[in-house]
């Protein structure tokens, strides 16, 4: 790791802190539009999902794109997307209109975050690649506290659309990074491109101390698949098993992760607090996530990756089981901090493990698409916790919660039986 390598992390973090600002001000946008246009359940629910239904598609189609054009193309391309479409929400007149604009958000965020996470994957040197991807994670508490203090401070005084506006800043932070932050070497090897890998290479041999020493490469005519054969090589034998493992994975933190947070400051307003309370309690909770990314980022290069990843997945599964016993205020305060702890911290170990364990000439694609199939989990969830809870009556709040506890240990013991580990194991970059 040099100041070149940081920087780099720090710069990609920073466009993933602001993706995480729009996800973290859902919630609290949606408690106050559903107040300001009498919105129903139902149409809270769609009003989210739609949002999420643009990400299962951005991070299907991002994943191949990033295969095809560059990990950091892709990246400046959906952060442009983004922030015009929050922009967008901001202005909207209707609630058709706003289910728009929050689809085209959700397009550019879905988007980016695959082809993030799998540049600083590639980008990384092996013996802190789990840890750096972790790190990028981290920024999303970051975003996660400040939407929650926009939540907080300027959504009851000045609207839910100022929440929009403050999310429309990317955009002028996009000009930084295209000049700021290198392509992926080994997307640019893989594809023929072999002199602007090399300088890359050389500027950050340079940058750690090290003369650089030209490399002989075969410069071999480079075949482009059809589109669609990204799609078909991770199920192939050799990426077949890495395929399923991932898509449960992502399904099931999704679905689970999605069902509280979108919902966290609306299900305490039917439990009897009012919206700055609620908004009040989620901006603590927040602040647990941040221990539980570097927690994370530790013990993932300690112990390894699937050991860590059941830990956490283990722990979100029981703290979410403890939220829905809570009974007073400081026992939902104490279980709601560890259940962002845990979570927060699986998710970083997710987004660390994904691009590990396929090849370069796919690892965006299958990012990419593990990342869309979870989004439908993250999409189904505001319909189905809604409807549990209105179903079980005066239980609807700890059923809500004993079901996403059900599917966090799922995931857990997935991970521990059929989880590949890769710690210490080098990035392959052909499918064979």
């Amino acid at each position: 790791m040099t100041k070149a390598t940081w920087a780099i992390l720090f710069l990609v973090g920073i466009g993933w802190t602001f993706d995480a600002m729009d996800q973290g001000m859902v919630s609290g946008v949606i408690a106050a539009i559903g107040s300001d246009w009498d919105l129903t359940m139902y149409e809270r629910s769609w009003l989210t999902s739609s949002g999420l239904l643009g990400m299962i598609v951005g991070a299907a189609l991002s994943g191949a794109m990033s295969d095809r054009f560059g990990r950091r193309s892709v990246i400046l391309l959906t952060l442009l997307i983004y922030s015009i479409g929050s922009f967008m929400c901001g202005v909207s007149t209707d609630y058709w209109m706003l289910m728009v604009f929050r689809f085209i958000t959700g397009f550019g965020l879905g988007g980016e975050l695959p082809a993030a996470s799998t540049l600083v994957s590639e980008l990384s040197p092996l013996k802190s690649r789990g840890r750096n991807v972790v790190i990028l994670e981290s920024f999303w508490a970051w975003g996660w506290i400040a939407s929650a203090l926009v939540a907080y401070l300027l959504i009851p005084v000045y609207g839910w659309r100022m929440a929009f506006f403050v999310g429309a800043i990317p955009a002028l932070f996009a000009a930084v990074l295209r000049f700021r932050v290198p392509e992926s070497p080994r997307y640019l090897e893989v594809n023929g491109r072999y002199e602007e890998a090399e300088k890359i290479v050389s500027d950050l041999e340079r940058a750690a101390g090290v003369e650089p020493v030209a490399s002989e490469y075969s410069k071999a005519e480079v075949k482009k698949r059809p589109w669609y054969e990204e799609f078909r090589m991770l199920w192939i034998k050799e990426n077949l098993r890495s395929t399923a493992v991932l898509w449960i994975i992502w399904f099931g933190i999704n679905f689970g992760y999605y069902g509280f947070v979108l919902w966290t400051p609306s299900l305490l307003m039917e439990q009897g607090f009012d919206i700055v309370k609620s908004f009040g309690f989620t901006v603590i909770m927040c602040l647990a996530q941040l221990p539980g990314y570097f927690s994370a980022a530790y013990l993932i290069e300690r112990i390894g990756r699937k050991p860590t990843l059941v830990i956490y997945f283990a722990g979100t599964a029981v703290a979410s089981w403890l939220f829905g016993q809570s009974g007073s205020d400081e026992a939902i305060l104490a279980a709601g901090c560890l259940l962002y702890f845990f979570a927060l911290g699986a998710w970083g170990c997710v987004y660390s493990y994904t691009p590990e364990v396929y090849p370069t000439d796919v690892r965006g694609s299958g990012t990419g698409w593990a990342s869309a199939f979870g989004r439908i989990g993250a999409f189904i969830a505001p319909f189905i916790v809604p409807a549990m809870y209105s179903a079980f009556g005066s239980d609807g709040f700890m059923m809500v919660f004993l079901i996403l506890s059900a599917a966090f240990a799922a995931v857990a013991a997935v991970i521990l039986i059929f989880g590949k580990e890769t710690k210490g194991v080098g990035l392959k970059d052909i499918s064979e």
